[in-house]
């Protein structure tokens, strides 16, 4: 099959050999593919993966073959790619909690494998790797049962591919990680996918004040089309927390980081009003850190929330997001700032490191 094939020094499309599913796994015909900051970590040496690998972790497709004892899904299935294929029998996942699965995090997100320790994926012999148990940047990929979660039929497929990682990650945000309380005041720093997401969850889960923070006019744009109430363009050399507490003098509740660089976290603390919460939801290189005034959180009665996934239960949300999207409750349209062939990955990336994209879907 065609894949987008990373080896440490160019990103390139190319033929890879993809083995039949084992036991417990299915395989998928993708049929939308997103494109994510979390890739571009990659590509810059950012985080330490294992090489060469299949790029991609969001997508959505059709379910074309099963592994021996998959019992919850079916040949021709949609489906929406999760990369926290939980185990489902660990401590984590016991707890209700997926997103922090230990079987995830110590073998298949590390090791660019999937559940026994081995890839599916090759090229001449050798072997290629799974990026956290996805790979969405190809023709077709094999991934456990629970990393394919089913939706309904009747939703189009490349848009909901931006629900396997982007809306569950913002909407989770609000819901699950902040556990929102309808009424309060939210900020949202960034508005790409991921913010947008945040911006449409703080919406569905009714708060009153949402503040939109960028540096695009543009992006601003869509974010006040997409929920946000008030929007703060940031210029150089800008107060940022001062400027967002004058525009919400009753104080911000919720402040959401989604870009992850070390700057917006600590304007998220900074800016946070009494009782309010810091949620770090996007993710930034490894080894970094952030500093913040511990007495006067502790005073505040304040909070710093991790945010991994949007604390996401797949099996749960995703389907939830699909339903509330056919139900015009969500705008991913909107996020979508172009289809291209999967040939067109290099530039797909270079167009979202310049900053001027919002999600791009590769269509194999």
């Amino acid at each position: 099959m065609q894949a987008v094939v990373f080896d440490g020094e160019r990103v390139r499309l190319t033929t890879v050999d993809l083995a039949n599913p084992g036991p417990g796994e299915v395989r998928v015909r993708v049929v939308a593919a997103g494109v994510c900051h979390s890739d571009l970590h990659v590509i810059r040496g950012e985080w330490q993966v294992p090489l060469p690998l299949v790029m991609g972790h969001e997508g959505a497709g059709v379910v074309d073959a099963l592994g021996e004892g998959v019992t919850s899904l079916a040949v021709g299935d949609h489906v929406v790619l999760s990369w926290v294929p939980g185990c489902g029998e660990c401590r984590y996942c016991l707890l209700g909690r997926p997103a922090q699965c230990e079987l995830v995090a110590t073998v298949v997100a590390p090791n660019g494998v999937l559940y026994d320790g081995t890839s599916r994926l090759s090229k001449d012999g050798e072997v290629v790797h799974h990026y956290l148990g996805v790979s969405s940047f190809a023709e077709m990929v094999v991934v456990p049962e629970s990393g394919a979660i089913k939706v309904r039929s009747d939703a189009p497929l490349d848009v909901i591919a931006l629900i396997g990682c982007a809306v569950a990650t913002g909407v989770g945000a609000v819901r699950n990680t902040a556990k929102f309380v309808a009424g309060s005041t939210a900020a949202v720093i960034g508005c790409g996918g991921v913010g947008l997401s945040v911006i449409q969850g703080a919406k569905l889960e009714k708060a009153s004040v949402i503040l939109a923070v960028d540096i695009s006019q543009e992006k601003l744009d869509i974010a006040t089309k997409l929920g946000a109430t008030a929007t703060l363009l940031v210029t150089p050399g800008m107060d940022v927390p001062g400027a967002m507490k004058a525009l919400v003098p009753a104080g911000i509740d919720y402040v959401f980081d989604a870009i992850g660089k070390i700057a917006t976290t600590e304007q998220s603390i900074a800016a946070l009003g009494l009782g309010g919460s810091a949620v770090v939801v996007g993710l930034p290189p490894t080894g970094q850190t952030a500093s913040f005034d511990p007495l006067a959180l502790a005073e505040a009665d304040q909070r710093i929330l991790g945010c991994n996934y949007g604390s996401t239960v797949p099996q749960r949300d995703i389907p939830r997001l699909v339903d509330e999207l056919m139900m015009g409750e969500l705008d991913l349209e909107t996020m979508i700032s172009a289809r291209r062939p999967l040939g067109d990955v290099e530039s797909a990336l270079a167009d979202l490191d310049a900053g001027g994209a919002l999600r791009q879907l590769l269509l194999p």
